[in-house]
């Protein structure tokens, strides 16, 4: 039985704890005075970001866990201030008093630390990565997010359904369009209406644009961080032509505001782009494989195994790399279209690689069947109270969306992004590696720190 999600809710008289599982839904009912809950940390270590968090943002005791510091909260967070409380309702704080971040490290002769970030060289999201080293060679890896922590699931609250949509396509760039998807899900469920077939296929068509916009540019960092800059260079001018094309469809690279009741396309142009990148893709694949020196450096580095990716739970590319068949789209709607589920074997940054590449050829293949001329469309309206939850497979992995709604408002809303699992997991495929492969195994998972960090 795999975790998905575990997350409170105020209900004003009593907290709600809910635990989303692949076969099963449990709920638990705490007292408000002194909310305690028993860890699942111990059969599921991925739940130990969710159980902090909840700590942080709600007050929950969490007993029986191995690891109870602050998650959300920063360094100077009030202590007693909880944001999803339903009776938290300022829209500034002040500083509370420092309180130091107790980092897992390793001591000894001749070991020492290595902080990389918050604040990074390049232009990327502000994360911290704390390394016990002994010479190069790396001794533990701690990872500490949610430095971008922008209280969206507080900003969402008490909102009409319809109004958060701007705030839900916007959580994550990478994964606009899957985010996009599933709120449109629970639209159609808590609306009563389904959404028209040949609308979902269109859907499906931007959800594989995004997705390839993205392994795009991985395909281009990962031989970059194995000291080969001209796979960068000729990767990134084909995920900016599909970033155009996403353009050119939807109105926006990132295709905010692509997901909508009417969407209607110029296939002639997509096809164009299609027959171009697919060739593009092919010569790129075989240009790579016949690089040694770069399989040198992705073989055996960055290994997760098939074991340790279940325990961890982890989605998406990661998960398939080590060979476990998990995929949202894994049913009979992209079967029809052509849908084939890509593995790799050992879970080493070659296999994410290769997935990426394959997954990227199966995604034109069902771009090109997923085409309609029907131009359906469907209309929103007289949502009913209840609790709804939905799934998209994004570019990094499985997305869990829940929204209660009251009164056509959002009384909860909450996602779990596939990287605040796969982030968890990330740390145990670097322990057979030297620091210098820590960019390089850290772009072949490419994992997102907006969707982690609500």
């Amino acid at each position: 039985m795999r975790l998905i999600a575990r997350f409170a809710i105020d209900n004003y008289e009593n907290f709600e704890v809910i635990d989303v599982y692949d076969t099963k839904i449990d709920r638990d009912i705490l007292d408000k005075k002194n909310p305690k809950i028993p860890t699942l940390s111990k059969q599921y270590p991925s739940a130990i970001w969710m159980e902090r968090k909840m700590s942080d943002e709600f007050g929950i005791e969490i007993e029986g866990a191995f690891d109870n510091r602050p998650l959300v909260k920063q360094e100077r967070f009030p202590k007693y201030i909880y944001p999803l409380r339903k009776d938290f309702t300022k829209k500034k704080i002040d500083f509370g008093v420092f309180q130091e971040y107790k980092y897992e490290e390793i001591s000894g002769d001749s070991v020492f630390v290595v902080p990389v970030g918050p604040i990074h060289a390049g232009i990327i999201e502000p994360g911290h990565f704390q390394f016990s080293q002994a010479g190069e060679r790396i001794l533990h890896l701690e990872v500490r997010h949610f430095y971008k922590y922008r209280g969206i699931e507080k900003m969402c609250e008490d909102k009409h359904i319809l109004d958060i949509r701007k705030i839900v396509e916007r959580i994550s760039g990478n994964e606009s369009i899957a985010y996009q998807i599933a709120y449109f899900d629970i639209l159609s469920k808590a609306s009563g209406l389904e959404i028209p077939k040949s609308l979902k296929q269109k859907y499906a068509i931007l959800l594989e644009l995004e997705r390839i916009a993205h392994h795009l540019t991985d395909l281009g960092f990962i031989p970059n961080d194995a000291g080969f800059g001209s796979a960068l260079s000729f990767m990134s001018k084909l995920s900016e032509d599909t970033r155009k094309i996403l353009k050119t469809l939807t109105n926006h690279r990132f295709g905010f505001g692509a997901i909508k009741e009417k969407v209607n396309f110029d296939y002639e142009v997509l096809n164009q782009f299609l027959e171009k990148l697919q060739k593009e893709v092919e010569w790129f694949e075989d240009w790579i494989i016949d690089i040694p020196s770069l399989w040198d450096r992705f073989d055996t580095t960055g290994g997760l195994s098939q074991e340790k990716a279940i325990k961890y739970g982890v989605v998406g590319v990661g998960a398939r790399a080590s060979g476990i068949k998990l995929d949202r789209r894994y049913n009979d709607f992209y079967k029809e279209f052509g849908y084939e589920m890509q593995l790799g074997k050992k879970g080493e940054v070659g296999d994410r690689f290769m997935v990426r590449i394959k997954e990227v050829l199966n995604s034109i293949k069902m771009i090109k069947n997923l085409q309609t001329n029907e131009n359906e469309k469907i209309e929103f309206k007289n949502f009913k109270d209840g609790e709804y939850m939905s799934f998209a497979e994004s570019s990094i992995g499985e997305l869990f969306m829940y929204i209660k709604i009251k009164d056509e408002k959002v009384e909860r809303f909450y996602v779990r992004d596939p990287s605040h699992i796969n982030w968890q997991a990330f740390h145990t495929t670097i322990y057979k590696d030297i620091i210098a492969d820590f960019p390089l195994i850290n772009k072949s998972f490419d994992l997102s720190y907006a969707g982690n960090d609500l």
